[in-house]
């Protein structure tokens, strides 16, 4: 029994204990109910913000790394002990400024070797063409002797065909005016015997007239007379045709012997200059030993060319002595002492121009589009905590990374005091939209529910309205909407209870970068 009773009463207790603790909790929520009631059906105490007329830009945030636009790496292109070398990191250096010296006693060496075998070559080529000279002017003069001989034999036989063509046409025109006098007496023989027939005929009328003794003696004898003049003239014109037939003879006699002794000369002419071209042929055959003069000198021409080669190229190595800075800037890396070796394939100083630097970001393609070069950039520094620097845009990229698909800008920015330095982080701003003369309200201003977007407009009367907006561009404190919103209007930007229509509303409470806190979000469930 005792038993039972020790377990009935502490099971008694903690249920009494249970219920006395349900009934404080139901009263304390009762009493935040009432609380809350109250509190929606008073005046909601909230921050306001003027609508307003501004631009409203867009702008892209990059990071990244001061670089220098020219890093030279110094190293030599021969091999040997380093005697000099002075500069340090951090020291400043001139272009053309000497910064390493190379031992070059081994280098000076080849360079006088180089200067005798010169010497020597030339004067091998000195000597050739002294002795070429005679010989080649013994050539000349053969070949310059035949050469006139073939032109005196060309002259020759050119002069022997004019003179066979001007013999030729003389003799042909002498036979043309022959046969031009044989015409002209066979013409005449022609008239005498018309004459001489005409005469006949006359004195036999006149001789029967004279027997009837119807004229006298006289007349007969005068028509006989005629008669024989006519007669006398035609044998004059025969004799004047068989004169000049003779002519015509010996005029064809004569062409043909022109044309003969032309053509003999003619042949005798071209013989002459066949023989004299035959002449020169073998004067210029005997230009095979000035050939191989010629080849001899031309060898040792080579062997000249081929001394001033090497003898340039020993020169070169002994300005390889002397290392001089390519460009105005800083030694920012010294990897070698004075006394060690040398070589090609390691640096020994690295010197980077700084005047201007470089900041190199990657930006997604629809911010790349944006961009043009030349653009104006605002950067800012670690190092310079709350300073901003001016830049450009210098470089695009027209080529993606394959990999993270990011377009590289480069961006140039002076370095006129020499403040900035390769390596240092940098935070890039670059602007990508703009909108001009928009009307914009605060960030926290805007809120958003299934119905949409909307801001609370507090009017002249403290009456708190809900006015449906569209969001537009925004930048990192305003954003653009579009409704019917004017300038100088107030909108919540916080509040600690949700707003409805036609609440009053005060103002008061602390406005934040992030909103009205964590009741902002439910404040749009119940408008």
């Amino acid at each position: 029994m005792k038993r039972w009773v020790c377990v009935i009463v502490p099971v008694l207790v903690l249920t009494s204990l249970i219920a006395w603790r349900v009934d404080q909790k139901k009263a304390e929520i009762a009493g935040q109910a009432n609380q809350r009631a109250a509190r929606m059906n008073g005046p909601a105490v909230a921050s306001l913000a003027p609508v307003q007329i501004r631009d409203i830009t867009r702008t892209f945030e990059a990071t990244g790394s001061l670089e220098a636009p020219l890093n030279v790496k110094i190293a030599p292109k021969i091999t040997g002990r380093i005697e000099l070398l002075d500069v340090r990191e951090g020291d400043r250096v001139r272009k053309g400024q000497v910064l390493v010296r190379i031992d070059s006693s081994e280098v000076e060496a080849n360079v006088q070797q180089q200067r005798a075998a010169l010497a020597e070559a030339q004067f091998r080529l000195a000597q050739a063409q002294m002795s070429q000279n005679p010989s080649d002017v013994a050539v000349n003069t053969q070949i310059q002797q035949q050469k006139a001989s073939v032109s005196s034999a060309k002259a020759d036989y050119n002069q022997a065909r004019k003179t066979r063509d001007a013999q030729v046409a003389a003799a042909a025109a002498s036979v043309k005016d022959a046969e031009s006098k044989i015409d002209n007496a066979t013409a005449v023989i022609n008239s005498a015997k018309a004459n001489l027939e005409n005469a006949k005929t006359k004195y036999n009328r006149v001789q029967s007239l004279h027997l009837k003794g119807f004229v006298s003696t006289q007349v007969v004898d005068d028509a006989k007379a005629t008669q024989s003049v006519q007669e006398s003239a035609l044998e004059m014109a025969k004799s004047q045709l068989k004169s000049a037939n003779a002519t015509k003879d010996a005029a064809q006699q004569q062409w043909e012997l022109a044309k003969g002794k032309g053509e003999a000369d003619i042949e005798a002419a071209y013989a002459k200059l066949v023989q004299a071209r035959a002449s020169l042929e073998y004067a210029k055959a005997n230009t095979s030993q000035k050939s191989a003069y010629r080849q001899s000198i031309a060898a040792l021409k080579a062997s000249v060319a081929a001394a001033q080669a090497s003898l340039r190229s020993a020169e070169s190595k002994r300005q390889d002595t002397v290392l001089i800075s390519p460009l105005d800037g800083y030694v920012t890396g010294r990897y070698s002492d004075p006394g060690a070796i040398a070589s090609p394939t390691q640096p020994i100083l690295s010197v980077q121009f700084m005047k201007q630097i470089w900041v190199t970001v990657s930006t997604p393609e629809e911010v790349c589009v944006k961009l043009h070069i030349g653009q104006p950039v605002k950067i800012k520094l670690d190092a310079f905590p709350g300073k901003t620097f001016e830049a450009s845009i210098i470089q695009i990229n027209p080529a993606a990374d394959p990999q993270s698909r990011q377009f590289s800008v480069r961006v140039i920015m002076s370095n006129s005091q020499n403040l900035l330095k390769p390596g240092m982080f940098a935070h890039v701003s670059m602007e990508t939209d703009r909108v001009s003369k928009a009307v914009v309200v605060p960030r926290e201003a805007v809120l958003r529910d299934k119905t949409g977007s909307y801001v609370v407009v507090v009017n002249e009367d403290h009456k708190a309205q809900r006015v449906i907006v569209t969001p537009g561009a925004e930048d990192d404190k305003f954003v653009c909407v579009n409704g019917v919103l004017q300038p100088g209007q107030n909108v919540v930007t916080m509040c600690g209870i949700p707003i409805k229509d036609g609440q009053m509303v005060v103002t008061g409470g602390r406005r934040g970068p992030g909103g009205p806190g964590g009741n902002r979000r439910s404040g749009g469930k119940d408008q």
